[in-house]
């Protein structure tokens, strides 16, 4: 099985749901990331602000924001290669570079949301 390793920007939180507004791209990458799981296939996913050790630990990708900046996160790597930066895996990428077939990640659910629902602001 390929292992993939996502490395994010700093963010509050992984969903896209905090905050005045939803990133409805991360909404969509964490259910994917959701159903990928309940199939058995584990995607690691490194936040800059709560997992900081992880992007000094990796010699790759602490080259990469030392010669190029934090501006390339997103970068997506699969087996230990860098195949995506700057940008989260559309559907069809994830099941590519994960060699896994499409229905693994169809979901029917679709989400509408003006905002997290919350009253007072987040994080």
């Amino acid at each position: 099985m390929r292992k993939m390793i996502i490395f994010e920007p700093a963010m509050c939180c992984s969903t896209g749901v905090c905050g005045p507004g939803v990133d409805q791209n991360l909404l969509r990458v964490s259910t994917v990331l959701n159903s990928l799981k309940n199939k058995g296939i584990i995607v690691e996913r490194y936040n800059l602000s709560s997992n900081p050790q992880a992007f000094v630990d990796n010699k790759v990708i602490n080259e990469m924001l030392n010669t190029k900046g934090i501006d390339i996160l997103p970068v997506v790597m699969v087996d230990g290669e860098v195949v995506k930066i700057a940008d989260y895996p559309s559907n069809e990428e994830f099941c590519k570079m994960l060699d896994i077939p499409e229905n693994y990640i169809k979901t029917t659910l679709k989400i509408k949301s003006s905002g997290c629902g919350c009253k007072g602001g987040c994080c």
